[in-house]
């Protein structure tokens, strides 16, 4: 498919105690399985501020450093080869390459510059999301002002949103299993495997 698949791992993982993105979880690392669910992207690369050779995939460094994920999000859209980007989180073991063609499928009637995911909670998943390239400069200008709210760019984004109603039918209640502290992929153990 015809879009970029970057997957972002330049967290410092304070609270995951170690490093997230090589992690080993049920025999991989979890930024392996963020890797696999963009296999179908056209080009797959990895944000980060330390080299990963092992994913065998390129490694960018953040362009505008200090604005947490909003400077990874914006480096993936500097690197990226395609007008729609997938941007993922290095810790979102259950996302699946039938996820990103339902997502892929949105943007070709989005109006706006993002398709954005809505999470269980109604909270929306911006690390879990396409991105227009377009959106470079608005980012960029986000970053100079001091302002690293993600929603905050969605919202500048006009981003269509996809309710978690279609998702979960789909893809499951654990879709966003996210790995923020190495309990919850303890409290995990006992659910079904990404399929």
């Amino acid at each position: 498919m015809e879009f970029s698949g970057a997957v972002l791992a330049g967290g410092r993982s304070k609270r995951f105690g170690q490093d997230k993105a090589r992690y080993v979880w049920r025999g991989r690392p979890l930024a392996a399985y963020v890797l696999e669910s963009l296999r179908e992207a056209d080009e797959r690369f990895i944000v980060a501020g330390r080299p990963y050779p092992e994913f065998g995939v390129p490694v960018f460094g953040d362009v505008v450093p200090g604005a947490d994920s909003l400077s990874g999000l914006h480096s993936a859209l500097v690197h990226a080869r395609h007008d729609w980007v997938a941007v993922a989180a290095c810790d979102l073991p259950r996302l699946t390459p039938a996820y990103w063609a339902y997502m892929f499928a949105q943007t070709r009637t989005a109006e706006g510059l993002a398709v954005v995911a809505e999470g269980p909670t109604g909270w929306i998943e911006p690390l879990a999301a396409f991105y227009r390239k377009d959106l470079e400069p608005v980012a960029r200008e986000q970053i100079a002002r001091g302002d690293l709210f993600l929603k905050h760019l969605v919202e500048a984004a006009r981003a269509s949103i996809v309710p978690w109603s279609e998702l979960a039918p789909r893809f499951g209640a654990g879709l966003f299993l996210n790995a923020n502290r190495l309990e919850d992929l303890v409290r995990s153990a006992d659910e079904q495997p990404p399929g």
